[in-house]
């Protein structure tokens, strides 16, 4: 069963959306971060993805103790990046609780400290891939790499790492569908489960998504679509548990 996925988006202590990576273009849904992330909660989340803006843009810790107090209120598993470059900062993350830490820079400025945290945390370890036009963006987005996103899934899928998290930064924050070619690419050529990010804009974007966890598709992360109200959490939850693949093709015409 893919699981679907609420992030949250720290910028300045509160919770934020970008259009499309682009921190000129912010959207503010709530100044209660703890209380946003009760909220999931209570509409039947399983895991929670939090994403530090401005640790990703700075590289500096600045969102710690809204993170803390999150970890402390709630009890399902949570992963969380955003400005993670050293193996330092990923521990203290992972000394303070939280279930999987998400690095994408240093995969590829410094790939060595990858293998070292993936072999010492098995499996507590994910790789965020964010790329655009098939290349990797890093640095909170703001630099664009000549490295290859597939590349970036044969370098490390046999390291021990626990998932890939892969975002179409042309789709993030549009609403307007996922990449489903690059999902469906990245997901065949990956030995370790893939999480969706980025263009889900309503229903039937998710089960557009469903097929692809026989490729290895294992969570689709929400955002946007969750705070503006186009996708109900409830509701997408207890569809992707009730259908199956043969059944989405008939459902997926009722959200066309």
């Amino acid at each position: 069963m893919i699981e679907i996925i609420p992030a949250i988006d720290l910028l300045g202590g509160k919770c934020v959306r970008l259009l499309q990576g682009d921190y000129k273009k912010v959207t503010e849904f709530n100044e209660n971060p703890i209380e946003q992330a009760l909220r999931w909660v209570s509409q039947g989340a399983e895991s929670l993805h939090l994403v530090d803006l401005d640790g990703a843009k700075t590289g500096k810790p600045l969102n710690d103790l809204i993170i803390k107090e999150i970890r402390s209120q709630i009890d399902i598993p949570i992963q969380i990046g955003g400005g993670v470059r050293n193996m330092k900062r990923a521990e203290d993350l992972i000394k303070l609780g939280i279930n999987r830490v998400i690095l994408g820079t240093i995969a590829i400025e410094e790939p060595i400290i990858i293998e070292k945290l993936a072999k010492k945390y098995p499996k507590k370890i994910v790789i965020g891939i964010d790329a655009k036009d098939g290349k990797v963006a890093t640095r909170g987005w703001q630099n664009r790499s000549e490295t290859k996103a597939i590349d970036l899934i044969e370098r490390f899928s046999d390291k021990g790492i626990g998932a890939f998290i892969c975002t179409d930064i042309a789709t993030d924050g549009t609403l307007k569908g996922p990449n489903i070619p690059f999902l469906s690419e990245m997901a065949t050529r990956s030995e370790v489960p893939l999480i969706a990010s980025g263009g889900i804009g309503n229903l039937g974007d998710i089960l557009s998504i469903l097929p692809l966890e026989e490729k290895g598709i294992s969570g689709i992360i929400l955002g946007r679509a969750l705070y503006d109200g186009t996708v109900d959490l409830s509701e997408a939850i207890r569809i992707t548990k009730n259908s199956n693949v043969k059944d989405i093709t008939n459902i997926n015409q009722n959200f066309a």
